[in-house]
Order: C-alpha cells, then structure tokens, then sequence
C-alpha cells in the first residue's frame, strides 16, 4: 500500500509557510533543502520540515493540502504547534 504525505515547510518560527503533498517525504523535504526545486520554497528559504501527516489515500491527500492551503494562518500555527510548539525540523527525525 501506498503512503501519501500531507507536510508543511516553513522559513522559520511564524516565518512563510509551504504546503505540499508527496508520495516520498524524505525525498521531497531533501529537495526542499537543497534548492533543487525551483520556485516558491527556494525564493523565500522554506526549508525546515515543521508538520507532516499521513494517509493511503492520494485524493485525501490533496483534498486536505488544498484545505489547509485555505485555512487562515492561525489555524495553520495551530495544527503545527499541536504536535511541534518549537517549530522544530521534523527531517532528522525521518532519516
């Protein structure tokens, strides 16, 4: 079975935040933090792993990136300081 990965990056504590969905989570936050993606993550340095969750299903998986992409910021600080109040980078913990 397949996993799918809901996740969010962001530059900093309260900085800019980026979310996106995978099917490989430690590949995707690697290309994250290497710059090896252009575009929004790369421009604003994006680059720590603060939130992922995960489902089996792709279209629940996007349906819940486009959802939380609508939320209001303070929603979005909520679901991550639920689990990560620091805001620490989740990436070490994967690897």
């Amino acid at each position: 079975m397949k996993t799918y990965y809901v996740y969010i990056m962001a530059s900093k504590k309260d900085g800019i935040l980026y979310i996106g969905v995978t099917d490989n989570l430690i590949r995707r936050v690697f290309e994250h933090k290497e710059g090896l993606i252009q575009g929004f993550t790369k421009k604003y340095w994006a680059k720590k792993l603060v939130y992922f969750e995960e489902t089996s299903d792709i279209k629940s998986a996007i349906s819940r990136e486009k959802r939380i992409k609508k939320w209001k910021r303070d929603w979005k600080k909520e679901l991550i300081e639920k689990d990560n109040p620091n805001w620490d980078d989740l990436y070490s913990s994967l690897i």
